[in-house]
């Protein structure tokens, strides 16, 4: 397990990405990146404006902002915007559903995200169940790693669109087996394709066996960052050869590990 944050700085990514709901996000600072993305959780666990400035007069600080959420909505209720700092950046996304009430889910979101881009032009848009709605905006593209993406850069980049992508990955870095089922097994086994290939009640953790534990592994290679810091950086590496420009990782360890 990592316990030396100079291990992260080898590790070859560009940013951290941080959960307010599991620890304290102002100790990001204490990770050697330039770069701190805030996920969002709902509204009772946004950082508070001191905490945001301090994050943003450290390095480039960016909130995640669900455009159909009420305090962030463009076209209607858009209050909190108020609260975040000059100087920090934003993620413009969809919202995902557990942190969305039932109205604020059948808000369309394409018009907010145009709205939201016209007073913050240079946010990222995250992609995730939106990718052409985010595509069209040309904003940078925030994308959740999966085993199609470098393939999919590399089609966006001979295409012709020469924007930013910025790649988001849940990072382990350990090469041990066990660690890496305990911090994102259940996260590779959410993915649709991974779904379908476990059997039926899978345990997703360290105490998986068998084929699952076959499929878990393959998986999180396919759907994290995960190895000692050398095979991450070279991981990070080949991602940016396909097209991606910043590489974004969530400690799945948990902040601390990478502080101790």
């Amino acid at each position: 397990m990592l316990t030396d944050a100079s291990v992260f700085s080898r590790a070859g990514l560009d940013a951290i990405a941080v959960k307010p709901a599991e620890c304290d996000v102002s100790r990001a600072t204490s990770v050697p990146v330039d770069t701190v993305a805030i996920d969002y959780e709902g509204r009772e666990y946004l950082p508070d404006r001191e905490t945001l400035e301090s994050l943003a007069a450290d390095g480039d600080a960016l909130l995640t902002t669900p455009v159909r959420a009420d305090g962030f909505d463009p076209l209607g209720d858009d209050s909190l915007l108020s609260t975040i700092p000059e100087g920090v950046g934003r993620v413009l996304v969809a919202g995902h559903p557990a942190y969305l009430s039932a109205e604020e889910q059948r808000r369309a979101v394409a018009p907010r995200l145009g709205t939201a881009l016209e007073t913050a032009p240079d946010a990222w848009v995250g992609t995730e169940s939106v990718e052409r709605i985010a595509m069209a905006t040309g904003a940078t593209q925030y994308d959740l790693l999966s085993r199609t993406t470098e393939r999919e850069l590399r089609g966006l980049r001979a295409a012709g669109f020469d924007g930013d992508v910025a790649v988001y990955a849940p990072t382990v870095l350990t090469d041990d087996d066990d660690a890496v089922l305990d911090a994102v097994g259940g996260y590779v086994a959410r993915r649709r394709p991974v779904t379908r290939a476990l059997p039926d009640d899978s345990t997703t953790d360290a105490t998986a066996t068998g084929r699952t534990r076959d499929v878990l592994l393959a998986a999180a290679d396919d759907y994290a960052l995960v190895g000692t810091a050398g095979e991450v950086c070279e991981q990070a590496d080949a991602l940016r050869e396909a097209g991606a420009t910043t590489i974004v990782g969530y400690p799945a360890l948990g902040l601390e590990s990478l502080l101790e």
